[in-house]
């Protein structure tokens, strides 16, 4: 038999760990920031490009998508070689994957503080990354592939089952989410609208995390873990039946992220029945994984390696137990929008694949330069530290969101809620928040250890140098089963059928959940009173977007008793047919805004914007001043309602025609509203007075756009309450 010799490349491994390290500081850094601005809100006072609306999505784009996915590649790269027998299949497609992936992400450190957002959980560059993720994505997918094909092992090992469907998934979710249509460089409107545009959105989100931050992971666990601690998989059947399982059940969950919301009452249903079925394989894996060590306990006891795996692997099992938990009704009615949310997700991000990670690298560097970890020492540090700045993080986030549930459900007994002001919920669980940024504080001191320990390996090691290895030719291989062969151990020999097969499985529950919604109008009943946003409204709901406002601000009044008493009717799918794209959120570290219209003045809204605190004492939110000092660009107004009239909208010609005359009406009326106010007056003359600063009319300034947004909120319904109270008075 011919044994050929070949050379693994170890230096694209080497350089996706480098990132990983060096994007994990800065996306811990700077989500520490935003954990430290719930405590100070104005602790970035006036500086637009450092807001908590505009760094939330900078901090989730880069621990997901820089320090995970770095981490992801690394791992793929290094795993796959020895897996297949075989270099990648590509020097230039692995560069190309390299340098490419990091261009995106530094374009994204620059974009989204200034603004540039579609606003999509998980899925916030603008339209150009979009294509740029869709093309480096496929280099790698197409250097994977290339490898397998060029293999010297005849069977593909479970891990690569994972990177195979995890390659093929997150292609699928990332184009149909990111279907949008430009209206410049770097603007552009999502083409689903209302309910359908929030069950895409999900679909993606949710299996964004199934397929970005689960399945190739858990490709990860199936080779570092039996390295690590030199045991077979516990269970070569369990792996099947986990893989197969998983990958169908999973793409069907994302609608338990809209439970109690406009999306059709069956799309839930399916969420909500898909997510507690999906507990059964997520546990096969953990169990699978943490089995591996049977016998291998003492040595778990001294290796700070295999410590952080199992940190992770019971992370990863804690999350997916209560995924399923949060997906029943009665628990998801407590749960959403409050911090018990933010605590289920770092356990995931922080335990299964912050730690994962740690172990990976803790594993890899060493072997990379040719010599042992610089401090073991250090290392088990760094997991003690990062252990309990993970409990520190996440105990108090749900004690945060069990506290929020109960003060904002609390009744009266003559009917009334006993906590009326949405301001008490938050004064309440400032102590959490300050646990939080602790725990955060800790978690980030040992990342920094780790890469102290990194660099002190590196510096005593040799210099990393591509690694000789030696295979036996992988011979024809027979094209039919052969006696005795089970049909799975054939499949893994056929690497093409195994992918379209992946595919297929999971197609289906995105098909069966996008489709009808989408293609059936009657899913999604129209409301004749309800109209699309005038030129002046359109343009401060895309401010809102760009100040990132939906990361702390629902709009969707669900129908519970609480909800309607304090916020006002329930919000119905009818009312979001012009919206592009929805802006629902998933968090209420402020009050639901999507009845917001009307309820307070004009200059109420501006001095809540410019400092918070004087209308709401006690508010955590930051002050916006410079939408108050700022001129509205009108320029792309007309392009964006021609945008819209594509998308369905339906706009006039004589409507685009007159956009501009539209915006000064409109602009011009709210500024006599605020001119009405004596207080304003006075302060706006001495504005106009002010030195230093060409002086803009205040019809012409972004606060007016965003007052016209917020004051036509939930305004297009008709409530019988409303119109009771209206006529008494």
């Amino acid at each position: 038999m011919e044994v050929q010799q070949f050379h693994y490349d170890n230096k694209i491994v080497k350089n996706f760990l480098y990132a990983t390290m060096l994007w994990g500081v800065v996306g811990m850094l700077v989500g520490l920031l935003l954990a430290f601005m719930f405590l100070f809100p104005n602790l970035t006072d006036g500086i637009s490009w450092l807001s908590f609306g505009r760094l939330r999505p900078l901090h989730t784009n880069a621990v997901i998508f820089a320090f995970v996915g770095n981490a992801i590649f690394a791992g793929v790269y290094y795993s796959s070689q020895r897996l297949l027998k075989a270099r990648m299949f590509s020097d230039l497609l692995s560069k190309v994957n390299f340098w490419g992936w990091q261009l995106i992400i530094v374009g994204a450190a620059i974009t989204l503080p200034l603004g540039y957002t579609t606003s999509k959980e998980y899925a916030e560059l603008e339209w150009p990354f979009d294509i740029a993720i869709a093309v480096v994505w496929v280099v790698f997918g197409w250097n994977l592939i290339g490898t397998i094909l060029k293999r010297r092992q005849r069977h593909l090992y479970v891990a690569i089952w994972f990177y195979l469907a995890t390659f093929v998934t997150v292609a699928v979710l990332h184009i149909f989410n990111s279907l949008e249509l430009p209206v410049s460089g770097l603007k552009s409107y999502s083409v689903y609208a209302g309910v359908q545009d929030a069950l895409v959105q999900w679909w993606y989100g949710h299996n964004a995390v199934a397929f970005f931050l689960t399945t190739p992971f858990l490709g990860l666990m199936y080779y570092f873990v039996p390295k690590a601690a030199n045991r077979p998989v516990y269970s070569y059947r369990l792996s099947i039946v986990h893989f197969w399982s998983l990958i169908f059940i999973y793409i069907w969950a994302g609608p338990h992220h809209l439970l109690y919301t406009a999306l059709p009452e069956w799309a839930q249903n399916l969420g909500v029945a898909f997510s507690i079925m999906l507990l059964m394989p997520s546990w096969g894996g953990m169990i699978n994984g943490l089995l591996t060590l049977r016998g291998a306990w003492d040595k778990v006891r001294t290796d700070p390696v295999l410590k952080f795996m199992v940190v992770a692997i019971t992370g990863y099992g804690m999350a997916t137990f209560e995924g399923p938990m949060l997906s029943l009704k009665n628990v998801n009615a407590i749960a959403h929008y409050t911090d018990w949310i933010i605590a289920h997700v770092h356990v995931g991000a922080l335990a299964w694949n912050g730690f994962l990670a740690f172990g990976m690298i803790y594993y890899l560097i060493p072997r990379l330069v040719k010599t042992k970890l610089y401090s073991t020492a250090l290392a088990n540090v760094h997991f003690w530290i990062g252990t309990l700045g993970i409990i520190m993080y996440a105990l108090p986030m749900y004690v945060a969101g069990f506290t929020q549930a109960s003060m904002w459900k609390q009744f009266n007994p003559d009917g009334t809620l006993v906590y009326g002001n949405f301001l008490e919920t938050v004064s309440e669980i400032i102590p959490m928040y300050w646990m939080r940024a602790i725990g955060g504080t800790l978690f980030i001191t040992g990342m920094l250890i780790l890469v102290y320990n990194i660099i002190m390996t590196i510096r005593k090691g040799s210099p990393v140098t591509d690694e000789l290895a030696e295979a036996p030719a992988l011979q024809n291989v027979s094209k039919k089963r052969v006696a005795g062969e089970g049909w799975h151990t054939w499949l893994e020999r056929k690497p093409v059928k195994l992918t379209i097969l992946a595919t297929v499985a999971i197609l289906i529950g995105g098909i069966v959940q996008i489709v009808p919604t989408i293609m059936v109008k009657s899913n999604i009943p129209t409301i004749s009173s309800v109209k699309p946003y005038t030129p002046l409204e359109l343009e401060g709901r895309d401010l809102y977007i760009r100040e990132g406002c939906v990361g702390c601000h629902s709009q969707m009044v669900r129908p519970f008793r609480s909800e309607v008493e304090r916020y006002g009717e329930y919000s119905k799918a009818g009312e979001f047919v012009y919206d592009h794209p929805f802006l629902w959120g998933s968090k209420r570290t402020g009050p639901d805004l999507h009845r917001i219209g009307g309820k307070y003045s004009d200059n109420w809204h501006l001095n809540h914007m410019y400092d918070p605190q004087s209308t709401s004492s006690g508010s955590i939110m930051p002050a916006y001043q410079w939408l108050v000092r700022d001129e509205l660009d009108k320029s792309l107004t007309e392009a964006k309602m021609e945008a819209m009239v594509t998308l369905g909208v339906p706009y006039t010609e004589d409507e685009i025609a007159n956009a501009q005359q539209s915006m000064l009406e409109q602009g011009t009326k709210i500024e006599e509203n605020l001119y009405s106010d004596p207080d304003f007056a006075k302060n706006y003359e001495a504005d106009k007075q002010a030195g230093g600063q060409e002086f803009i009319e205040m019809r012409n300034r972004e606060i007016v756009a965003i007052i016209a947004y917020l004051q036509r909120l939930g305004t297009d319904i008709k409530v019988k309450d409303a119109e009771v109270s209206s006529t008494q008075n």
